[in-house]
């Protein structure tokens, strides 16, 4: 796993993500998988669908994810 992917959820952070912390969060990880920091003109739209999927895939995770004596969080 990346390494400069941080933990989206309490208590390693304090307040909710952001959707900026979540696109960073996920535009870390296709950059990881693809092997590509920055893709070219050819592959930049499926790098972008790709970055917009896992993103909503993370919001969805975090606002489901029940916290072991945590309330689940409010959508």
């Amino acid at each position: 796993m990346c390494r400069s992917i941080r933990t989206l959820r309490p208590p390693a952070i304090a307040e909710e993500a952001t959707e900026d912390e979540i696109r960073a969060a996920a535009l870390q990880y296709v950059r990881k998988v693809s092997g590509f920091r920055a893709p070219a003109a050819h592959n930049r739209e499926v790098f972008d669908r790709a970055v917009d999927a896992v993103a909503r895939a993370t919001a969805d995770l975090l606002a489901d994810l029940e916290v072991r004596g945590g309330a689940r969080r409010a959508e």
